[in-house]
């Protein structure tokens, strides 16, 4: 039902300089896989098969990622690294991936909109992959297709952060409607502590509809001058509905050193050593 997914990638990653001087940082690894790639195996398992990226300057080596080398796989075949290609290979033979460009860093709502045209009038999610997730049943884009299934409404992913840190975030109030599910009242993008409506904070998944665009579009800049997905979501949620969703797993926050370092550890522990 949900079969394309958006990623906006277009950031400058300036939190790892000088590392993303060259490199984007969707593109730095963790352990030995790109976090994009994690996040494009997560759609996956959700069963998306079409992928759409908002790229921006110095961007190409996503592009290159997710396309077939001739030349590595000529210099690689019938050695011992061959099978190292085997999870890039299956996604680039299995999905679509396409391009298009955010020419100026207006915020996410922006990001999303200049990903119209790769979704069209589709439902979508949308992932951040500095947002990386892991859980030991479904993943956390799989728990909210189900729900989507269901319901039929823009989802958000959420979780409780200390109320010190939603500064950070884009955070909820809502009306429960069962055990982690929400129905939104309000949302405020980065609010003070001391104004934060609860300490339940989005973090980068979503499934949108697609008269989301038409809300961006006449969503004016708001904090920092950016267009929010947050506003615009809170006026979808004022005319319809708009759930949030507290995920079963664990987020790391792989746009802050501490976080990357951390989804370092756990994938060499948990995911890489079982796997060799």
């Amino acid at each position: 039902m949900i079969k394309k997914c958006l990623f906006p990638v277009a950031g400058y990653g300036t939190r790892f300089l000088p590392a993303t001087k060259a490199m984007p940082k969707e593109i730095l690894p963790i352990v030995n896989k790109p976090l994009v790639q994690y996040g494009v195996e997560e759609a996956s398992e959700a069963g998306i098969n079409e992928f759409g990226f908002v790229t921006g300057r110095g961007k190409r080596a996503i592009e290159d990622h997710f396309d077939i080398s001739y030349e590595l796989e000529h210099q690689i075949a019938g050695s011992g690294k061959e099978n190292l290609l085997t999870s890039i290979r299956e996604l680039i033979d299995n999905n679509t991936f396409a391009f298009t460009r955010q020419n100026e860093m207006k915020g996410l709502g922006h990001a999303i909109l200049t990903g119209r045209n790769l979704v069209g009038d589709n439902p979508f999610a949308v992932v951040l992959a500095d947002d990386f997730c892991v859980s030991e049943g479904d993943g956390v884009l799989a728990q909210m297709v189900k729900l989507y299934s269901q319901f039929r409404c823009s989802i958000v992913a959420i979780e409780e952060v200390p109320q010190d840190e939603t500064h950070k975030y884009g955070v909820i109030a809502g009306e429960s409607m069962k055990d982690g599910l929400y129905r939104i009242t309000d949302m405020v993008e980065k609010p003070n502590p001391e104004d934060a409506p609860s300490n339940l904070a989005i973090i980068g998944r979503y499934i949108l509809t697609p008269d989301i665009f038409d809300i961006i579009e006449r969503t004016p800049p708001g904090k920092n001058g950016e267009v929010q997905i947050t506003d615009a979501l809170l006026e979808q949620a004022k005319n319809g509905c708009v759930l949030a969703y507290r995920f079963k797993g664990r987020r790391f926050d792989c746009g802050s050193i501490d976080g990357f370092v951390q989804a370092t550890n756990h994938v060499y522990e948990h995911i890489y050593k079982a796997e060799q």
